[in-house]
């Protein structure tokens, strides 16, 4: 390792040292000269910031402070926004309207009594929201005011600034395990060559280190004296959100008084938030502040998504809203035609001024203000918290998800853990999952497993074994027969030892890995930005090619030369580095021997590379095919190594065109930059290809088995080749057999031609036989999908016929997909068919797709957290999933329906007895309950045995859910929220409303109610009638419940009595002096009528639900039911699963059994 800064009498010395070195960022020009600046794009929009490096205040550009702000809302904005979020819901509006009308002469109760529940409503959301945005500050407060050490003018020495404080042009110096306060370009670090590792965890969830290197020419800013007179402007790309691009160069006054100016990439800006490791100190200069850096353009909301079950219940509202204005029409016209028509009743057109809404001498406008009378009257028809509820209730299920142990994985120690709560029951209707392979199905911890290397395939047995016995045999073939062993690379490249040894080297040094230190190790350890990568440096290790060290401008290798029985230590200077990229699909750098041989070392994809090979390259091509075709039939993953030996002239020709692209700033760089890596990157001479195993993770196959048993349609996009991906979609059991399995791909007639007419005509003639062909309808039909035939299935005139064919397969595999393509593909299945779909995956790759489905769920794994970032569900293996759906998603779904349907049912038995009154008293506009009644109905008397319902409910215990993974299909059958569900509960609560008036009013008004004789009034009617009513809608609870827990128990029983307890409490608090006075206790209380009254009521008007259900059960039971009959009739633990005693007859399971896929209600 390079040693730190040293004295001022050695500074010279490194300096002149320095000179003969490559600096990092011409890496990134392709340049070994110093490039001159393309400004022809500098100060046009995208490419604007000038920063004046150790001069921030330049008046003449105005940047943004480094405050940094993650709350939503602040003093001024806090209540608008969030009353504009609450009223933006229906229901809420018309509670606002209704609570101002309460304010004129037109209500029915005291204002008070409907102004109390919107402001409740209103008031927990607001809460909600304060709460949580008053951590966002605190935290906001505890970020800004961090501190970091700055170089201050005149001389005087770095002193400590908050975070907040900086500006634009500072240069500060942060430490070791401190974060960077702000975008930093790197000047230089406590290493002698401008190098310093980060960590990037709070940017990208990454752990792995990266390497960050300073431009040559600033490496000597080591002390506080030469930062002082250091001067330079950066003149680079506006602010944006990509946190792996930066374009810009830095104008540098030379000794001569010229300006130079340097080209900057990514690998010399520091970003916010990420984390210094291993590196004592750095020194940088500010480039982006606070809302400018990438981390906080990066920092954007998920897109919203809401659940079908949400916005079909705003469609009910809308339905209750047409309810409500209907019985509201029959009253105010029923009750103006009433006053006009009714003869020898005179006294009823008698205006005596205490109703504003009667006036007989204008019936017009007497309708209309009756009608907005009967809006108020009847609103209890809108479940007024019905959406606070469902807050609450998924929010509980978040929380029981994320605390479920059978979700928790030990090897990790990581859980699932639902991100969002807002689509809970979505997971219970999911239809079809698009699955990234690589980390998502796999451990993405690679395997070194076969090589072919000069068309000799190696891997049959210990792979390391074999590799250093042919090496040791061809050195000792070429000794023997006289010819000079070309370990060194010389004219002679026609030898089986260059090759060989080329394979190695490209293994060792084609890659942007760092050593970690170990202590007292020979073996060392590596870290890389991809599994593959640490796998090939391990491998290159075991074959006597070690890795071991890297600067700014060299690389270290200890290769075992077998002609003198030694290690030798070599050093490769690094001229160029072309990176990976999912559209490049390869890697090369370009390197400098001991001996001045330039060579340019690649890595690729079989096609990528076998495109690039020269004439004289594709000797071992036909092999190796065979070998790359081999080893993906076992699930292998692979990859081509191939090598140029690059003359002088001929680099620093390219090298100087190359520079020039790096050097012009605007949109047509990565234009340019491209088509010179396509410049070099050719004449390739193939060396051999590489075989890695990407393990299944535990359990995939039993995962994906029971999700195609409950009805999900599987799509895997992946990368790798197609007999890669069919040999895994047989090993998770994607794929069977006894499937009928459609390719699709394109001719190589038809590929090579080139013709974009003649390609898609070929794949729309290959989708319509595969329509045309005949399959058993027992049998299941599976697709693959090729790269370049996918292109071509996704374009606009065919994509229809393609998705009509891939949504009717039970499975389809998509080979050689890009990230744009895995994005594309879930959007086009989503519109197309409609149907709930989940995306998972575990890459940065994969965030498109995931934010496209219906429901992305991220794989905490090996590639970092941006998947699980961007996603709604994260869980640490994919055999989690099928719990997730099975069990979690099919609970959800049932609890959110059951809750929705039971909050209906429960508002119109109560409102309508309202309306049924309102009728019964000829329109008399007189009110059957109390104010406070209407309040408490909801908030206290039947909102926690909702809540209940949709926390602690359970159709089918956990176990049966996964043993019958076929019960799954009622959520996506959308059985338990149907239409059908929705209007026969609207039936029954008008049913049940009915009874409860018709026998409330039939057996109390005909007979004496107290012993003195006296009859009901409308007040003893009205508290009578009100305890039926939530009796019977608290029993009604009690009767849908499946699973009783003893909470449920205390809620509901316990919601009962708080009704005796409210209206003892009610009459007893000072002020109320009305005919209500003491109701319960004085009254009701001692009449037996009340409660034999209650008791018969209730009974019979539960008892049509009742009978339907026995009918129902009995002739038409569904799926759950009869898992539930079956269970009884096992005694099987409901919690368990486990069977006691006397289990059921064979003949009556099997009978239960093989109805449960076949039968739907």
């Amino acid at each position: 390792m390079a040693a730190e800064a040293s004295s001022s009498s050695t500074v010279q010395t490194r300096e002149n040292e320095k000179k003969e070195k490559m600096s990092w960022s011409k890496l990134y020009t392709f340049s070994c000269i110093r490039p001159q600046s393309n400004k022809s794009d500098l100060g046009q929009p995208g490419f604007s910031r000038v920063v004046f490096c150790n001069n921030p205040n330049r008046p003449a550009y105005t940047y943004p402070s480094n405050y940094v702000a993650t709350t939503k809302y602040n003093l001024a904005t806090f209540l608008p926004k969030c009353l504009f979020e609450q009223f933006r819901r229906v229901a809420n509006m018309y509670f606002l309207l209704a609570a101002v009308l309460s304010l004129t002469s037109l209500t029915p109760f005291s204002p008070l009594s409907l102004i109390a529940p919107l402001l409740f409503v209103v008031g927990v959301s607001l809460m909600k929201e304060g709460v949580e945005d008053w951590r966002r500050r605190t935290t906001d407060r505890e970020v800004n005011s961090r501190t970091v050490k700055v170089h201050t003018a005149n001389g005087a020495p770095f002193t400590d600034r908050p975070w907040k404080a900086l500006q634009v042009g500072d240069i500060i110096k942060v430490g070791k395990n401190e974060y960077f306060p702000a975008d930093l370009l790197l000047l230089s670090s406590s290493y002698e060559d401008g190098l310093c590792y980060v960590e990037t965890m709070n940017l990208d969830g990454e752990t792995n280190l990266k390497i960050k290197r300073s431009l040559e020419c600033t490496t000597g800013l080591d002390d506080e004296q030469k930062i002082e007179k250091f001067t330079a402007t950066i003149r680079c790309e506006d602010p944006n959100p990509s946190l792996y691009t930066f374009v810009g160069n830095l104008d540098l006054g030379e000794e001569d008084g010229m300006i130079s100016s340097y080209p900057l990439s990514a690998s010399q800006i520091l970003l916010r938030d990420s984390k210094l490791q291993n590196t004592d100190y750095v020194y940088g200069v500010v480039v982006f502040t606070g809302p400018d850096t990438k981390v906080i353009r990066n920092s954007m909301a998920s897109p919203c998504k809401r659940s079908r079950v949400e916005r079909r219940m705003d469609h009910v509202i809308y339905v209750l809203f047409v309810m409500l204005i209907t019985i509201s029409m029959i009253t105010s016209i029923g009750s103006s035609r009433y006053t006009e028509t009714t003869e020898g009743r005179w006294y009823l057109r008698l205006l005596d001024g205490r109703d504003g809404s009667f006036d007989p001498t204008t019936p017009l406008k007497s309708t209309v203000l009756l009608f907005l009378r009967a809006l108020i009257l009847y609103g209890y028809l809108i479940p007024v918290s019905l959406y606070v509820s469902i807050e609450v209730v998924k929010f509980i299920q978040a929380l029981l998800i994320n605390n479920d142990l059978e979700l928790f994985d030990e090897l990790t120690g990581k859980s699932v853990e639902a991100r969002t709560s807002n689509l809970n029951e979505e997971l219970g209707q999911v239809q079809m999952i698009l699955s990234d392979k690589t980390g998502t199905l796999t451990c993405n911890r690679m395997e070194f497993k076969k090589c072919s290397i000069e068309g000799n395939s190696y891997g049959a047995g210990d792979i390391y074994e074999e590799v250093r016995g042919a090496y040791d045999q061809r050195v000792s073939c070429e000794e023997e027969s006289g010819v000079e062993v070309a370990f060194e690379i010389s004219s002679r490249t026609d030898t089986s030892v260059v090759d060989m040894t080329m394979f190695f080297r490209v293994m060792a040094l084609c890659h942007t890995g760092i050593v970690v230190e170990t202590e007292g190790s020979h073996t060392l350890q590596y870290e890389a930005e991809s599994p593959e990568e640490v796998t090939f440096l391990a491998a290159a290790q075991e074959f006597g090619f070690q890795f071991w060290k890297r600067t700014q401008s060299s690389m270290f290798v200890r290769e075992t030369d077998p002609h003198r029985s030694m290690v030798v230590q070599r050093q490769y200077e690094l001229l160029n580095l072309l990176e990976f990229s999912s559209s490049r699909k390869r890697m090369s750098v370009i390197v400098r021997d001991d001996a001045g041989h330039i060579l340019l070392l690649c890595k690729g994809a079989d096609d990528i590379i076998f495109d690039r090979l020269g004439g004289g390259g594709r000797t071992h091509q036909h092999a190796t095919t065979r070998h790359l075709s081999n080893y993906a039939e076992e699930g292998l993953r692979t990859m081509v190594f191939a090598y140029r030996r690059i003359e002088k002239a001929q680099y620093e020709e390219w090298a100087s065109m190359s520079a020039i692209a790096k050097a012009t700033i605007g949109p047509e760089r990565e234009e340019l930059l491209e088509k010179a890596s396509e410049i070099i990157e050719n004449d390739l001479v193939l060396v051999g290809a590489v075989a890695v195993e990407d393990r299944l993770q535990d359990g995939v196959p039993e995962c994906i088995g029971k999700l195609a048993q409950a009805g999900l349609h599987i799509w895997l996009l992946t990368g790798d080749k197609k007999e890669t991906a069919v040999n895994i979609g047989y090993s998770c059991s994607l794929l069977s057999h006894d499937m009928r399995l459609f390719h699709l791909s394109l001719s190589q007639d038809a590929e090579s031609t080139k013709d974009l007419k003649a390609m898609k005509d070929e794949i729309a003639d290959q989708i319509e036989a595969f329509h045309q062909e005949k399959v058993d309808g027992q049998v299941s039909k599976a697709l693959v999908v090729d790269g370049k035939a996918l292109e071509m299935a996704l374009s606009n005139d065919v994509k229809d016929h393609f998705l009509r064919l891939a949504v009717d397969c039970a499975s389809v595999i998509c080979c050689r997909v890009s990230p744009k393509q895995k994005a594309m593909v879930t959007r086009l299945v989503k519109k197309y068919t409609g149907k709930i779909t989940l995306a998972i995956g575990d890459g940065a790759n994969d965030v498109g797709m995931i934010q496209a489905a219906d429901i992305g769920v991220g794989i905490s794994g090996v590639e970092g957290m941006q998947a699980v970032m961007a996603s709604d569900f994260s869980m640490p293996q994919f055999r989690f999933l099928d719990r997730l759906l099975l069990v979690h998603g099919h609970w959800c779904y049932n609890r959110i329906s059951k809750m929705i349907l039971y909050s209906i049912y429960k508002n119109i038995v109560f409102g309508l007895t309202l309306f049924y009154f309102e009728v019964y008293s000829k329109f008399a506009g007189d009110v059957l309950y109390d104010g406070w009644y209407i309040v408490m109905f909801n908030l206290l008397l039947t909102s926690l045995p909702v809540i209940s319902l949709g926390v602690l409910e359970q159709d089918v215990s956990s176990n049966n859910c996964l043993e019958f993974p076929a019960l799954y299909k009622q959520g996506q059958k959308g059985i338990f929220f149907s239409w059908k569900q929705i209007i026969g509960w609207m039936g029954n609560a008008i049913l049940t409303s009915l009874t409860i008036f018709i026998l409330n009013i039939v057996m109390l008004s005909s007979s004496a109610f107290r012993h003195g004789g006296e009859v009901v009034d409308m007040y003893y009617l009205g508290v009578i009638m009100y305890t039926v009513v939530v009796w019977s809608v608290n029993c009604q609870i009690a009767l849908i419940i499946t699973h009783f827990t003893w909470i449920q128990h205390i809620i509901i029983w316990g919601s009962c009595l708080c009704l005796y307890l409210f209206l003892y409490v009610y009459a007893a608090l000072p002020g109320i002096h009305t005919v209500r006075e003491k109701l319960l206790v004085e009254v009701v209380g001692p009449a037996p009528m009340y409660w034999m009254t209650t008791l018969l009521v209730v009974f019979a008007s539960l008892l049509p639900y009742v009978i339907y259900t026995v009918i129902q059960r009995s002739f038409y039971p569904t799926d759950d039911q009869l898992i539930v009959e079956m269970r009884h009739a096992s005694n099987v633990d409901f919690n368990t699963g486990e069977l006691h005693e006397e289990p059921v007859p064979e003949v009556l399971e099997l009978e239960l059994l093989e109805s449960i896929p076949e039968h739907h209600p």
